[in-house]
């Protein structure tokens, strides 16, 4: 008997990921090509929506040659980042690169919207409080800078939206793109007019939302001609990357807790109820009635890879025998807990969970001539878990009662920053085995919707690296750190929004 397949396809914002599933517990097949990310100005986080559908069509065509011959190929689903925002005209051109969720160039446009809505209101219809992830905020950006392409928009929606379209033809958004970008009211669970309003969008620009594990349309025939998908094919509705990770990761629990060490720090909690509280994001989980709140800090593997390359380390023992990180860690592995006195604020885009800073920047502080490269790496590497503590705060004073917390993506392939995390946070620290993420997640969504597996069978796919124990001693030093980490950032808030602006 032949398995049945499925199909995860990531948009993601460094690369493009395709998975092939064999339910319910092989991935098969991967493929992956880089996305290219733009910042022109300060603050500001672009990327080309074409360059996805290149890299879809390519890494969609490269998995297909693994589909064995005669199997059940049952539906595919697009996972993405969340909220980019991607603007057609009339015609179904696009308008302009996308605005990606870690852009924050629109501030101004945040004072505005608080001004003109009382924040406790909006929090309480939409679950979200009012800051720079909100789609209304970048579209008011546009307005003002851009009023020629703001003009001819027709469509706005999200990066696996797009896709969609290009594979099926039909126009739509998945329910947490439209939650996330502050256009859902909860008491309905409907988009909202005069959210949508607040936008200053002509009617009919938000498409018709969807969930998830809806059947939103069919690979088109041309899509099939130039992805290598079979037409006909069922495509599903979509899913946020962090979402899709959170459920490949058998998060089904509440309490359980996701860190996320991608170029973005996420960290989402599994909770049977709406706690809606400012400083974080609120999202559906994928499985229905349960929901997924969650904060993302702008850049946290994206700093450690351009503070890599600013360092330029030794090689290893043998010429290229080690990547610059892994030099690092090595270094930092050395240096104590506490970095001998160094202190970082790893907010190098500003910051969005919990403090919603767009004019905040990064810094180092407490350098001497005894501090070395294996310093500042450690003490990013602190920062970076003192923030994901601050979350993990935040969630324990609303009602959500942090219970184990599992770590994935690239940077928990990192003993000694995994050794850091459990040691700030005081609590084992599992980091999972399962490389594919996103992928996986999505896979598993059409997988469902398909009718060839069920939400609970997911761990038959969920895999387990190392348990990380917390040290008592290193707590006790990373306790005090923290302190200063929360105090320092205080202190020099009004120094950041005295000599920043947005662009």
């Amino acid at each position: 008997m032949q398995d049945d397949y499925v199909i995860g396809l990531d948009i993601g914002t460094t690369s493009t990921i395709a998975a092939l599933v064999a339910v319910p517990a092989r991935v098969t097949a991967t493929a992956s090509r880089p996305v290219t990310l733009s910042s022109p100005h300060y603050g500001w986080a672009e990327e080309d929506p074409e360059e996805w559908w290149a890299n879809a069509c390519e890494v969609l065509a490269e998995v297909m040659q693994a589909l064995p011959k005669g199997a059940r190929l049952r539906g595919i689903c697009v996972t993405g980042m969340l909220p980019a925002v991607v603007l057609l005209d009339a015609d179904g051109q696009l308008l302009r690169p996308s605005i990606q969720q870690s852009d924050g160039r629109c501030g101004a446009e945040v004072q505005a919207l608080a001004a003109e809505v009382p924040e406790a209101d909006f929090l309480a219809r939409t679950g979200n409080g009012i800051n720079q992830q909100l789609v209304a905020a970048k579209l008011r950006w546009i307005e003002t800078h851009e009023p020629e392409v703001f003009a001819r928009i027709a469509t706005v929606f999200g990066s696996y939206d797009f896709i969609n379209l290009r594979l099926t033809g039909h126009r739509g958004v998945e329910h947490n793109w439209a939650l996330e970008a502050g256009f859902i009211d909860l008491a309905d669970h409907a988009i909202a007019g005069d959210l949508v309003a607040l936008a200053h969008l002509p009617p009919g620009a938000i498409p018709p939302k969807h969930a998830s594990h809806d059947v939103i349309g069919a690979v088109t025939a041309g899509a099939a001609a130039a992805t290598g998908l079979p037409e006909g094919l069922p495509v599903f509705g979509g899913a946020a990357d962090h979402i899709a990770s959170a459920l490949a990761a058998g998060l089904t629990a509440p309490g359980d807790v996701l860190l996320k060490f991608g170029g973005a720090g996420d960290i989402i909690v599994i909770s049977d109820a709406v706690r809606a509280d400012p400083r974080l994001f609120l999202d559906y989980h994928l499985v229905p009635g349960l929901y997924a709140p969650n904060g993302c800090m702008a850049a946290t593997g994206s700093a450690l890879n351009w503070f890599s390359g600013l360092l330029i380390p030794e090689p290893g023992p043998e010429p290229d025998a080690e990547k610059p990180h892994r030099t690092l860690d090595r270094l930092a592995g050395a240096v104590p807990p506490g970095s001998d006195g160094l202190l970082c604020l790893p907010y190098l885009l500003g910051e969005k969970t919990p403090i919603h800073d767009p004019l905040a920047r990064g810094t180092f502080t407490g350098l001497g001539l005894n501090h070395t490269r294996g310093h500042l790496w450690r003490a990013l590497l602190e920062s970076v878990a003192y923030a994901f503590r601050h979350h993990l705060e935040v969630l324990e004073e609303i009602g959500h009662h942090p219970r184990r917390l599992f770590a994935s993506d690239g940077g928990s392939a990192s003993r000694v920053w995994m050794q850091i995390m459990a040691d700030v946070a005081g609590r084992p620290v599992q980091v999972l085995g399962n490389a594919h993420g996103s992928c996986a997640g999505a896979a598993w969504v059409a997988a469902v919707a398909a009718g060839t597996a069920d939400w609970a069978e997911i761990t038959t796919l969920v895999a387990y690296g190392e348990l990380f124990e917390p040290d008592p001693v290193a707590k006790a030093v990373h306790d005090a750190g923290y302190r200063d980490f929360r105090a320092l950032y205080e202190a020099l808030k009004p120094f950041f929004h005295r000599e920043a602006s947005p662009a």
